[in-house]
């Protein structure tokens, strides 16, 4: 049985933790299945080929959640064979209304809502805090056969991430 190994960092200031460390850098991604917007089940497989950027917020609600899945859209739109998967807690019916307002042909939303297991196999599941439930601001490049390429778990869940880092990880 592997030992759960929690990952500090901040909510506006005040401490908080994971339920595990990310993925290694090298190590193949933990499988998952999450739901899209029409509650359709997804899993890595139907990315199956493609590099992802799995852009990880608690929620589609905040400005800084909104301005990552946009610039991780933009981004990725200018590049061939990456698909950009943003994934929170927030229900595909509110994931469907944020999506309404973003031209993203290269971005997927997908929910938790249903799979807490996502967050304790990537690491990214808060606890013992107020938002405990919801997923902290992470995100971890895969390359096309699932290898974990680059991860960056934000050290204060208000700021964004290194999108250069992350972009750079796909070569």
């Amino acid at each position: 049985m592997e030992e759960l190994n929690p990952q500090p960092f901040t909510i506006r200031g005040e401490a908080a933790h994971t339920f595990n460390r990310l993925p290694a850098i090298g190590a193949p991604a933990p499988a998952f299945r999450l739901a899209d917007q029409e509650f359709q089940d997804r899993t890595l497989d139907d990315y199956a080929g493609k590099n992802k950027i799995l852009n990880i917020v608690p929620s589609l609600d905040t400005s800084v959640c909104q301005h990552s899945a946009k610039k991780f859209n933009e981004e990725a739109a200018k590049m061939d064979n990456v698909v950009v998967l943003t994934i929170s807690a927030d229900l595909p019916f509110a994931q469907a209304r944020f999506c309404a307002s973003l031209k993203a042909a290269n971005g997927h939303f997908l929910s938790t809502f249903r799979s807490p297991e996502f967050g304790m196999d990537y690491g990214t599941l808060i606890v013992e805090h107020a938002l405990m439930g919801l997923q902290a601001r992470a995100v971890i490049v895969l390359d096309e056969d699932n290898i974990v390429r680059h991860v960056q778990l934000v050290s204060e869940m208000t700021r964004e991430p290194d999108y250069a880092a992350a972009l750079a990880a796909l070569g």
